[in-house]
Order: C-alpha cells, then structure tokens, then sequence
C-alpha cells in the first residue's frame, strides 16, 4: 500500500512548492510534514515521493523562466554549429551549467544509500538548518552584492554548483541556501545569486525526480497522490518564485536565517519530546 494518500500528498505538494526555492530547506520542511503527519521518513517509496513532487516545481520555474531558457538553449545550439556564436554569454553559460551539474550528479549517485538511509534523520534536518543559517548570514555579510548576472564565470558556475552537493548530503541545509549563500561569498549581487540558484537546479532537481519515479511507484507509492502533489506543487512554486524574486531585490537574507534557526530549534524540541521521529 502506498505510504502517503491523497490529503497527505496535497499537503506535501504544498510544502514543497513553497519552499523549494526558498533557502530554507524543502527537503528538511517535506521531512517535518511527514514526521508530524506520522509518515516513515525513511521509506523508500516516500523518499521517491518527495523527490518526484519536486517536478512540479522546476516544471514552475521552467515556465517563470520560459524565454529566458529558450534563448539560452537557443544561443547553445547555434553554437554547436556556428563557432563566432561561441563567444556569446548564453552559449557559454549552457555549458557551464551543464559542467556544474556533474558534481552534484556523481555524488547523489555515489552517496544513494546513505542519501536515503542516515542522512534522512531528521537529527540531521535540525542541525543542518541551523548551521545552514550561520552560512547564509555569514555570505551575505561577506559578499560585496557587486557583480550582476551578466558578470557571472565558469568559476562561479562551479562553486555555485558543487555547493548544491551540501544540501544532498545534509537535508536541511538547503539546496538554495546553498547555492545562493556561495554566489554571496563570489560578490553576486542578490538577484543575480537567486537567478543562477534556479538555473543550476532545474537540471539537477529535473534529473532526481526523474531518478526516482521508478523507484517511488516500484515500492508502493500510488500515482494517484503522485501526480496530485505534484500538481499543486507546481501551482504553488509559480507564486513562490515570483514572490522571492521581488523580495530579495529589496532585502537582505536575514529573514530566511531567522525562521530556519526558530524551526531548527523547534524540530530539535519536538524530537527531543518524541512528537516527531
């Protein structure tokens, strides 16, 4: 039977579309809703469940950042058969993501097993959204917010991308609060950090989900609360981007580090008491 049914799943799609592309932590968020909910955090078909919602929201960004892809894979292709198109930002850009998600591509392949077996603790949830918050404070007091997308290297691609490889390792750190604390340290300014945050993750986030669905409805999730938080997952993210793109043009990033070490805190509580486990 499926671990997770319908009115779970419309939770979850939930959770995940607003928190995706938050630097606060989906990953950590979607395990304490299924903690509270009385969901094992650690099955395998609910690991593949979370994983596969998750296209729901890049299908999101896909469709925000729309033109934004089809001129950069437009500028790819006319590259590959045009050599003056080469020294164009957007074909270069096309292969630096592509680069900077081999990374984070062997490392989730490598590590599948204590992905999906220790690291899942939700211990780890608490004390990685804590430390998290240290980093993403830190960045974006150091970064000097100078440099726009436009400015953006290889350098920068690879960092931004290998940082993703935190977030994988330690749910809770978050894959956005990763990748924009460390486009923070390389001087990008705000905007900029959260729009290359997105660009990286649509391939690597696409892929797991991807991944995952064979083994998500393999081991007994039902494709009826699959395609239903993946759905509103999508329907919640399209806002969710919007909101944050607007928000961190105007503001720094210590509203994200506030809640996650107040929901940091809490987890730790709730664990400690045996309410979630």
């Amino acid at each position: 039977m499926s671990a997770i049914n319908i009115g779970q799943a419309l939770v979850l799609g939930a959770v995940e579309g607003v928190t995706e592309f938050l630097p606060v932590s989906s990953t950590g968020h979607l395990k304490i809703a299924e903690g509270l909910m009385g969901i094992p955090v650690d099955d395998k078909s609910v690991v593949g469940f979370s994983a596969v919602i998750q296209v729901g929201a890049i299908a999101a960004a896909l469709v925000y950042f729309g033109k934004d892809i089809v001129r950069i894979v437009g500028a790819w292709f006319r590259g590959l058969r045009n050599r003056e198109e080469r020294y164009h930002h957007d074909y270069k850009f096309a292969w630096w993501v592509i680069y900077a998600t081999i990374p984070i591509v062997v490392v989730g392949l490598a590590a599948k097993p204590l992905i999906e077996g220790p690291l899942a603790s939700l211990w780890v949830v608490a004390g990685s959204l804590i430390i998290g918050s240290g980093v993403m404070w830190a960045a974006d007091q150091m970064g000097r917010h100078k440099r726009g997308e436009d400015d953006t290297s290889l350098k920068d691609a690879m960092w931004v991308g290998c940082s993703q490889i935190l977030a994988l390792l330690f749910p809770g750190f978050s894959r956005s609060g990763a990748t924009m604390s460390t486009a923070l340290i390389l001087d990008l300014e705000r905007v900029a950090a959260t729009r290359l945050s997105f660009f990286l993750g649509i391939p690597a986030l696409t892929g797991a989900g991807i991944y995952e669905l064979k083994d998500a409805v393999g081991s007994g999730a039902s494709l009826a609360p699959l395609a239903v938080g993946t759905v509103v997952s999508f329907g919640v993210a399209y806002a969710s981007i919007s909101w944050l793109l607007k928000f961190v043009a105007k503001h720094s990033f210590n509203s994200f580090v506030i809640y996650r070490i107040i929901i940091g805190v809490l987890l730790f509580g709730l664990l400690s008491v045996g309410m979630v486990g």
